[in-house]
């Protein structure tokens, strides 16, 4: 899992489709005039008649990706997370999702990686908003293998589906032969004393790099990839509270109705534990490069490496007994 290899991720989301529409015509693409943003050009190079661009109008798109879904074609359709989800809400929610139809929608940039195109375009909320809806699977990939498992499994589900899909380049964590599901958690590092449980290229990576720090310091700490946020994967995270009766989530969204408030739920009634849940807290984004962005809302290793120790500390005072 230490392959230092990096790999632009649209560019897999696009070959993974691609790959897709040679063995089922029922595949076809929805873009809002990014095209050359989500990677998918070599797409419509090969499929034109297969991808659809309907300008900048994401309301639109997603009312034209239902009628196809409902005509029996699978559409994914794809736009920066803050389109995708906040501009498009209602016609996702209910052409798409009240319907039963089968929209595969995409929301590219999540979080602080929209880096210069600044608050406006910094979705914190989309995984939130988007948890609301009944029987929607939202999902995360962390790596380029990950992703192109999972938009394979998006698109077997029967059902629709909301992607964050960072856009730039990510390291190879998993080896190509790993095998996926949606809704079922991913051990990468297995520990007895605190649980990690991140989603996402960037809080994946940090979680990784937190653990090797923590290792060195005598502390063994279990690193869970929760690619899939809803739905969350209960059993897997009561397993490992009750495992290492410690907790730290981290997610690069807000953490009111994210990866964080996911996981505190599963807890507080299946198995109550000590938790620290590192994400955006109730703030809204800003332009910067990711380095910085990581700084300011507090994203890095060292904010899980010293959460970690104080959990530790706190699950050391609550076991001693007077």
């Amino acid at each position: 899992m230490n392959n230092n290899n990096n790999i632009e991720m649209r560019a897999v989301y696009a070959q993974t489709l691609i790959k897709l529409a040679e063995e089922d015509d029922r595949i076809v693409l929805l873009e809002a005039d990014l095209m050359k943003a989500t990677g998918t050009t070599v797409f419509k190079n090969k499929f034109p008649d297969r991808i659809f661009n309907v300008g900048v109008a994401e309301a639109n798109m997603v009312g034209i990706a239902a009628g196809l879904s409902a005509g029996g074609k699978i559409p994914f359709a794809a736009s920066f997370g803050c389109f995708a989800t906040r501009r498009a809400y209602d016609q996702f929610f209910i052409s798409a999702n009240y319907a039963q139809q089968n929209v595969k929608l995409v929301g590219t940039d999540p979080g602080i990686s929209a880096a210069f195109n600044g608050g406006t375009h910094m979705p914190f909320e989309d995984a939130g908003i988007m948890r609301n809806i009944p029987k929607l699977v939202v999902f995360e990939p962390c790596d380029p293998v990950s992703l192109g498992k999972l938009v394979i499994q998006s698109a077997k589900h029967k059902g629709s589906t909301y992607m964050r899909l960072h856009r730039k380049a990510a390291r190879v964590l998993y080896p190509e032969n790993e095998e996926f599901e949606l809704g079922k958690g991913k051990v990468l590092v297995d520990g007895t004393d605190v649980t990690i449980i991140a989603t996402g290229v960037i809080m994946v990576n940090e979680a990784l790099a937190a653990q090797e720090l923590l290792v060195k310091e005598g502390i063994s700490a279990a690193v869970i990839d929760m690619h899939t946020i809803k739905p969350i994967d209960t059993e897997l995270v009561s397993r490992y509270a009750k495992k290492t009766g410690a907790i730290i989530t981290c997610e690069n969204h807000q953490i009111i109705n994210g990866l964080g408030s996911a996981v505190a739920e599963t807890l507080s009634e299946n198995y109550p534990t000590l938790m620290k849940r590192i994400g955006i807290n109730d703030e809204f984004g800003e332009v910067g490069t990711q380095d910085y962005l990581q700084g300011r809302f507090l994203l890095t290793i060292e904010n899980i490496t010293n959460s970690a120790k104080e959990l530790l500390k706190k699950k050391k005072a609550s076991s001693i007994k007077i």
